[in-house]
């Protein structure tokens, strides 16, 4: 099939997506792999995040041939809370709020395309980054974050599996924004000195979205300063400080307000079940269900 009709889907929704062959999986593989053996992931990440990938097609579609990547624009979002007779507005990057609702309409209107000629879909559990920059559709930030021209780091990235023999693979080696290369906004920006003069991969261990990702049961560790939290759950500093972000830093989605007896909850831990319904409406509206046990900790810090 020409990938065609997926192009008029994705582009009535701003998308741009690129196609890869399901042969290109061993070398994603390899690649991930290489990376860890070569000690240049911290372990707990690597324990955390990497093992969760599988570099093969799903058994109910275990002869799909094509991978599509697709990176659709996407605002911060702002939960705003009420506490001690003051507002405090704190943002979720991009990639957080609607982010199960974005994939599955992404891989509905896969579905829709390929549907017709009677080919399926299914998902995978795959490195988007990595895929995503060695598809061309994005090139590598210094900050280690994937750009997409003009959606910048303001984006999500989904992929989708299917059986339809798609033409075209747009497979290439990996590399950096040419912006980049006299440009060290993102690393001065960073707090935590994840972003290393010494190396293009980013220390991980030392990202704030690495620890305040974690449960919430699992505090802070003790080098984290109070002043270095910015955000709901993530972190923006190195991508609020990228010139190739600026048309998209104002731009904001969806927004809750939460009252100061709704914060004072929040902060308390009170299990979802015992929230009032207009309180967990504002959660849903911005993902934080998906943060219930991260976010007395997190807001906490922030609030702090």
């Amino acid at each position: 099939m020409n990938p065609e009709e997926i192009f008029q889907k994705l582009t009535t929704e701003k998308c741009k997506f690129r196609v890869v062959s399901t042969s290109r999986l061993p070398e994603l593989k390899a690649e991930i792999e290489t990376r860890r053996r070569q000690g240049q992931f911290d372990s707990e990440f690597a324990a955390t995040y990497l093992d969760r990938f599988k570099f093969a097609p799903p058994e109910e579609l275990k002869d799909a041939k094509s991978l599509l990547v697709v990176a659709m624009p996407r605002p911060t979002t702002k939960g705003i809370f009420h506490w001690k007779g003051k507002k405090h507005a704190f943002i979720l990057p991009p990639t957080y709020t609607a982010y199960d609702e974005k994939r599955l309409h992404i891989e509905h209107l896969v579905a829709e395309a390929v549907g017709g000629e009677g080919y399926r879909i299914a998902t995978p559990q795959v490195p988007l980054k990595l895929l995503a920059i060695r598809s061309g559709l994005a090139d590598y930030g210094r900050n280690n974050i994937a750009y997409v021209k003009g959606m910048g780091s303001f984006m999500r990235l989904t992929a989708v599996y299917t059986d339809d023999p798609l033409e075209g693979d747009s497979w290439q080696q990996a590399k950096a924004m040419d912006a980049c290369e006299n440009c060290e906004l993102c690393r001065r920006a960073c707090p935590t000195g994840a972003i290393s003069p010494d190396r293009f991969l980013l220390h991980a261990e030392r990202c704030l979205t690495f620890h305040n990702e974690k449960e919430g049961k699992i505090p802070f560790p003790a080098w984290v300063k109070p002043e270095w939290h910015n955000a709901i759950v993530g972190c923006i500093r190195c991508q609020a400080a990228c010139p190739e972000n600026k048309p998209y830093l104002n731009k904001v989605g969806e927004t809750a307000e939460f009252t100061e007896e709704e914060t004072k909850l929040l902060l308390a831990g009170t299990p979802t079940a015992q929230l009032p319904p207009d309180t967990l409406a504002k959660m849903k509206t911005l993902s934080l269900l998906d943060y219930s046990s991260e976010l007395p900790r997190n807001l906490g810090a922030l609030l702090r």
